[in-house]
């Protein structure tokens, strides 16, 4: 027979509502536990990390750039007269020296231009000489003239004082004594006459001769000019170095002022480094730099900076502080590196 348990629903009930009270309890701890602890530090594979110390200091940027190697000095020799290129001596890539023939060029109405301008300098000259042995000559008797007018007039002064002395002791009259005087008087006017006109004659020499003279200098400065511009026909280059273009053919017609050659100092050279214009904007001058010329890594420094962009890029000139290696030449491509 069942018998009947009086308070067991109560009791369970009571124990139920008790646990899920813990319970509650519990997870609200445990929240509040989570809620303070720190995030996890996030994980990567051991692989792909380099451990090292951290330290002070600055931080080095670098800025990379494409570019070529251009001489320091390049020059081109230009025609300086119009003339017909005869032969072309030397070929680009040769080393030449200051005075190597490198074209030779023709024009038959500049040499006989030259050879007129010379004969009529010594034409110039010849009158020249003629001129100053005649004002040699001239003055010379003009000289002679006055050295005769100034001995009569000492003779003269002598005689009056002769006469002075003569009339004195009564031997000769008044009349002869005045006339002593007036031919004194006239003489001495005469030397003082011929005097000025020796000095008026030495001045109107100088002047014809320095007249003459400078005709002389102007057709000696047309001759020189001509046979300067005979001498330019044929080219040469003025500085040592080597010869990179010949832009002219054989028998072409130049006018003055047309490039006939081109010469740069291989050993004095520089990288011109073509920087992205976003980059370029930190790259000041003196900064250090290192230009790769895939034969060695050159030493450099910043020189100018053009101010305008092409391409998108801005030319950066890089003066070469250390020694070019060997095969470095002009228009080599190069690598530049620019320390910021």
């Amino acid at each position: 027979m069942d018998v009947k348990r009086e308070g067991v629903v109560e009791a369970r009930k009571k124990k139920q509502r008790i646990l899920y009270v813990v319970g509650g309890v519990a997870f609200v701890v445990l929240a509040v536990w989570v809620s303070r602890l720190e995030p996890a530090a996030p994980t990567v594979d051991r692989s792909t990390v380099w451990m090292d110390k951290v330290a002070r200091g600055s931080m080095l940027r670098q800025v990379r750039g494409p570019g070529t190697l251009v001489p320091v000095e390049i020059r081109w020799v230009a025609a300086q007269t119009e003339g017909r290129v005869e032969r072309i001596v030397v070929l680009p890539g040769t080393d030449v020296e200051e005075t190597t023939l490198i074209i030779e060029m023709s024009n038959p109405e500049l040499e006989q231009s030259a050879q007129d301008a010379g004969l009529q300098l010594r034409a110039a000259e010849a009158r020249y000489e003629d001129l100053k042995v005649q004002l040699e000559s001239q003055l010379l008797n003009q000289r002679a003239q006055a050295a005769s007018v100034q001995a009569d007039y000492r003779t003269a002064v002598l005689q009056l004082e002769a006469d002075k002395e003569i009339h004195a002791q009564g031997i000769i009259g008044d009349l002869r004594l005045k006339l002593s005087q007036e031919r004194a008087q006239e003489l001495e006017t005469r030397n003082q006459l011929e005097q000025e006109r020796l000095a008026i004659a030495g001045d109107s020499n100088a002047a014809q001769l320095a007249a003459e003279a400078s005709r002389v200098a102007q057709l000696r400065a047309l001759h020189n000019l001509r046979v300067s511009q005979v001498a330019a026909l044929q080219v040469r280059p003025g500085i040592r170095g080597v010869l990179q273009q010949v832009p002219v053919a054989v028998g072409q017609q130049v006018t003055p002022g047309v490039n006939l050659a081109r010469v740069a100092q291989p050993e004095h050279l520089k990288a011109e480094l073509r920087i992205a214009e976003t980059q370029a904007k930190d790259v000041e001058i003196d900064q250090r730099a290192s230009i790769d010329t895939r034969n060695g890594i050159v030493d450099g420094r910043v020189v100018r900076i053009d101010p305008a962009v092409q391409d998108g890029t801005v030319t950066v000139d890089v003066e070469l502080t250390g020694e070019l290696p060997r095969g470095a030449r002009p228009d080599l491509s190069v690598d530049g590196t620019i320390e910021i």
